[in-house]
């Protein structure tokens, strides 16, 4: 993972901060994921276009799209269940949509992990491919409506922007994962500084 980007009077923060150490002995969870809802979607809306309905072409993908998301997110909510931290019984959806519970979801590629190439390690954690989800060689699932991420249990939890990375720790990264400066430029391009 990469470490935010340090602004003056904050603490940067890294998603590993969100794990205790084994060595605290502290009861921890980390979940891993990846749903679909697309299978079909693409041959469905390629019908759709193929008969010149471009709407309910757009529409099929737009609903695969949210039902993925809405599938991550129930499951979510079943994992926090099943660590002992249920959602209030007065929370509302429009809570739901603030986030107001505890944990979050990220997903590899966005701002607080920002590197699709460990979508990979992930797929082979949880065996992805079995569900049918898989990943081109650039690390996009297919089917297009899919989600994956982790989800995390601590309550201090939060989203957050990696920003910026400078050289030394582009060097540093691809030190930690084995790789190339040039293999960490290209994996992490829109973040470097």
């Amino acid at each position: 993972m990469q470490r935010q980007q340090k602004f003056s009077g904050e603490h940067s923060l890294c998603l590993s901060d969100f794990i205790a150490p084994q060595k605290t002995g502290i009861e921890d969870y980390i979940g891993a994921f990846a749903v679909t809802a697309g299978i079909g979607a693409s041959e469905l809306a390629g019908k759709y276009e193929a008969s010149g309905d471009d709407y309910n072409a757009i529409m099929v993908k737009a609903l695969a799209d949210r039902l993925a998301e809405a599938f991550a997110e129930r499951l979510h909510r079943e994992a926090r269940r099943e660590w002992g931290f249920a959602d209030d019984a007065a929370i509302t959806n429009e809570d739901l949509n603030k986030e107001k519970y505890r944990g979050i979801r990220p997903a590899f590629g966005y701002p607080a992990c920002p590197d699709h190439s460990e979508k990979g390690k992930l797929f082979g954690v949880i065996d992805a491919p079995s569900v049918g989800i898989t990943l081109t060689e650039n690390y996009s699932m297919f089917p297009a409506a899919s989600v994956s991420g982790l989800y995390f249990s601590n309550e201090k939890s939060r989203y957050f922007t990696v920003g910026r990375i400078n050289q030394s720790q582009v060097s540093d990264y691809a030190s930690r994962k084995g790789e190339t400066d040039e293999k960490i430029k290209l994996l992490l391009g829109s973040n470097l500084s």
